[in-house]
């Protein structure tokens, strides 16, 4: 056990307990960390605070009510008396560990220390500059809610429980992180989720280790779920209230990090990741074509590049009729090198994408036009054709609802379109053989992550090809094991 968790008993020695929060807190080394010497009811007190973090108006409130206080009124059971009565505020406790008042202070509340008192009061007056809960960027709908996940943590919380107000959600509370203490949050309802999985996640949350998490959610993911080397997500991410509420309700456990704006569903299949709340936003045949549609796209981003590149490389297996489909100038360069090209020009124009102002994003698209499409075919450098099935590709990517699962699928691409180029038919066989065997083999949270494919389970996979009418969908989802399975 490190010296930071230890216990440090408060003592009674008014001197002695500043001088040790002044120490820890660095309050004469960093402009932000402020020590307030006042004197209330003839006793001296001191005030530690974070300047950004406290309420002004709550904590002048409070100092002009204890200002008013005589040394009678607090004369016996002071701590009492100031807790219960003297001191009008709803999140207030107490603390008799000095290294606790450390970690609180830095988290945001307000410490009074008080002459001749064992205990500290911790005040929860605190505020965190903070964005408005807007629609998600990456989870837009035509219609639906347009509210979203900040980066804070209560905020966060209370979305979801406008949402849920079902007496069995649980919001548990952790603190990850040797140094910065982050505050995290796993929420279930307790009378429908899998216990045991809500209580294996917890100690995959307590077994972190590390000084800290500075990105958030996406670092909780790689110390809950491993497999660094597979790019496929195991969890999956939203920034949307209704969407986290839905999984909830089936059974899923949703994990919430201060100062992240996603929260992460867990488990989740490969199938999960398929899925948008755009689907739910129409009637039943709507969504089912909607969902159709989608699958075709992210099935071309996979499979159209590689599967074109070994027709062209082999005309013979075209049959009559569809001669069309090969190419009629290979070019200058290699038809290999051209797609491997592409690919990196179209991640560096996504990259650029991200890191250019939106004012110049038009003039980034106009470039883009420019040397990608028209310059590179008159230059001989990429064929039409390249251009044509990449952009196929590329907007199958870019319908794929979850970024991580359409980043991923994007690799194996590149995988598959090697080991075409490497072997033809037979490289295009193994690869893609290669990519089921390895979903296959893969859990999220000890549920497959083909599942309802692998293993098969019909009602469970007609759910996933089709969306159901909301009236018919009676069952929770069975792999998640819920305590209550009726809707």
């Amino acid at each position: 056990m490190t010296e930071k968790n230890e216990k440090k008993p408060v003592s009674k020695n008014f001197e002695e307990n500043i001088t040790y929060l002044n120490e820890r807190l660095g309050v004469k080394k960093s402009f932000d960390v402020i020590q307030l010497d006042v004197e209330y009811a003839n006793r001296n007190m001191a005030l530690f605070m974070v300047d950004g973090f406290v309420k002004d108006d709550i904590l002048h409130y409070l100092m002009k009510y204890l200002s008013e206080l005589t040394p009678e009124q607090i004369e016996e059971n002071t701590l009492e008396k100031l807790l219960k009565t003297y001191i009008p505020y709803v999140e207030i406790d107490k603390t008799n560990d000095l290294n606790m008042v450390v970690q609180t202070v830095l988290a945001g509340p307000t410490a009074l220390v008080i002459d001749g008192i064992d205990e500290i009061i911790l005040i929860d007056a605190r505020t965190y500059p903070v964005r408005g809960p807007q629609e998600p960027d990456m989870e837009r709908v035509v219609r639906g809610s347009r509210d979203g996940y900040v980066e804070t943590i209560v905020f966060n919380t209370a979305l979801t429980r406008r949402r849920i107000r079902d007496r069995s959600l649980r919001m548990e509370y952790l603190q990850i992180g040797r140094r910065s203490k982050t505050d995290v949050v796993v929420c279930y309802l307790e009378d429908i989720a899998d216990l045991s999985h809500v209580e294996d996640l917890k100690k995959s949350l307590e077994a972190i280790d590390t000084d800290g998490l500075p990105m958030g959610e996406k670092t909780v993911e790689e110390f809950i779920s491993g497999r660094h080397y597979n790019p496929y997500p195991t969890v999956r991410y939203t920034e949307r209230p209704d969407t986290a509420a839905a999984h909830l309700y089936e059974g899923h456990v949703i994990v919430f990090v201060d100062g992240s704006p996603s929260a992460l569903i867990t488990p989740t299949t490969f199938w999960h990741h398929l899925q948008h709340a755009e689907e739910y936003r129409n009637k039943p045949i709507v969504g089912a074509y909607l969902r159709f549609v989608r699958f075709i796209a992210v099935w071309a981003s996979l499979f159209i590049l590689p599967f074109w590149f070994l027709l062209a490389q082999n005309p013979e297996l075209l049959p009559p009729g569809l001669e069309f489909i090969g190419i009629e100038d290979h070019g200058h360069i290699p038809l290999l090198i051209q797609f491997l090209l592409i690919e990196l020009g179209i991640d560096v124009l996504r990259m650029a994408a991200i890191h250019t102002p939106s004012s110049l994003a038009t003039a980034l698209g106009l470039v883009a036009a420019l040397m990608v499409g028209q310059v590179a075919v008159e230059v001989g450098l990429l064929t039409n054709e390249v251009i044509l099935y990449l952009a196929i590709a590329a907007i199958g990517t870019f319908a794929t609802p979850s970024y991580e699962l359409g980043l991923a699928n994007r690799i194996y691409r590149i995988v598959l379109l090697l080991f075409t180029a490497w072997l033809g038919v037979i490289g295009f066989v193994v690869g893609i053989t290669g990519w089921i065997i390895m979903l296959a083999r893969m859990k999220s949270f000890n549920v497959p992550y083909l599942y309802p494919f692998i293993p098969f389970n019909f009602r469970a996979m007609r759910d996933v090809l089709l969306r159901s009418p909301m009236p018919l969908k009676n069952r929770r989802p069975t792999f998640l094991h819920p305590q209550d399975p009726d809707r």
